[in-house]
């Protein structure tokens, strides 16, 4: 298939846009390369997936919405991927306009293609976020349950795309799937996320930053066990004019504590802990029914969190090496 993939130079669109290329498919790349994080890394993830013949990449900001039908209409992708998104939790309680642009604009950009495209497209497949479910008493989190309360203005843009996606599948027969990540990790992730930032101080020899004095819970998902059932859920497209959510985590949480001393054997360093008051927009734990994801999808995750970072310090000293610190 033709796959349009957004946010190609991201973290999870990039680790997905190298195994569509893998399994035969042609991918074009859209991303703005903004500055939110350093933009050496998008630019190293890129380069990879230049060097593939059937990759082409356009740098463009999906709030421009002229230009980026003007480029991807013509092209006429089978499948869309829309992986991109103005991440981050904290940051959207400094930057809001970036979300509102990113997230909804750019989002409503993405239905707009999908619904000039009619029939020829096969399948919408978009990002949304474990963060909608904000402050959850009911663990582990259903689809089904109540998502109106968001923490921070991200979990709001994210339950917007929701419900902006399921007014064009009903209005215009686009098939179209959402899925709730729970707090990606491993090779290529984010700077700014919690087990790169106590990654990156632990090799300098500096404190980390330990929220909520330890009192969290995170359900953490290696990216194989994400992008593979990605992938079929890209080719298995549903009827006309439904719209679906699935979880798609570990379905295994994990203490914010616990976490810290797994990266410690995997880097084989003793972390300074400074513990900190809970912040604004965070919750105290994420944790994924994916019931509905093995029903539809046969989903099993595969990796535990110690092999998954093993497998990011790996990856994170190489870089490391190479001479880039964020």
């Amino acid at each position: 298939m033709k796959i349009l993939v957004t946010g190609a130079a991201g973290f999870i669109g990039f680790h997905t846009s190298k195994a569509l290329l893998a399994a035969g498919h042609e991918v074009m790349g859209i991303d703005n390369l903004n500055t939110y994080y350093d933009p050496r890394l998008k630019q190293a993830r890129l380069d990879q997936l230049r060097s593939e013949p059937r990759f082409v990449f356009h740098k463009l900001d999906l709030a421009d919405t002229d230009d980026v039908l003007a480029v991807a209409a013509p092209w006429k992708p089978d499948a869309i991927c829309h992986l991109a998104a103005q991440a981050g939790v904290r940051y959207s309680l400094e930057a809001p306009f970036a979300y509102a642009r990113s997230n909804l604009l750019g989002h409503l950009t993405i239905l707009e293609l999908a619904r000039g495209l009619g029939d020829e497209l096969r399948h919408l497949v978009y990002a949304s976020s474990s963060s909608v479910y904000g402050e959850q008493s009911e663990v582990p989190f259903r689809e089904e349950n109540a998502s109106e309360a968001p923490e921070s203005l991200y979990a709001a843009t994210k339950r917007s795309d929701e419900l902006m996606t399921a007014a064009y599948s009903n209005l215009y027969g686009i098939p179209a799937t959402g899925l709730r990540f729970f707090t990606v990790y491993g090779p290529w992730g984010r700077p700014d996320m919690a087990y790169w930032l106590f990654a990156e101080r632990m090799m300098r020899g500096e404190a980390i930053k330990v929220f909520n004095h330890g009192e969290m819970e995170r359900d953490f998902t290696y990216i194989d066990d994400i992008v593979q059932p990605l992938l079929r859920i890209v080719d298995d497209a549903p009827e006309r004019g439904r719209h679906e959510v699935y979880n798609i985590g570990g379905s295994s949480p994990v203490k914010l504590m616990d976490m810290i001393s797994t990266l410690e054997r995997a880097f084989g360093l003793e972390a300074v802990k400074e513990m900190l008051p809970m912040q604004p927009g965070d919750v105290t734990r994420t944790y994924a029914n994916v019931d509905k994801l093995v029903r539809d999808y046969n989903y099993r995750a595969k990796f535990d969190l110690e092999t998954g970072l093993v497998s990011f310090a790996h990856w994170f000293k190489t870089w490391r090496r190479m001479g880039v610190e964020t």
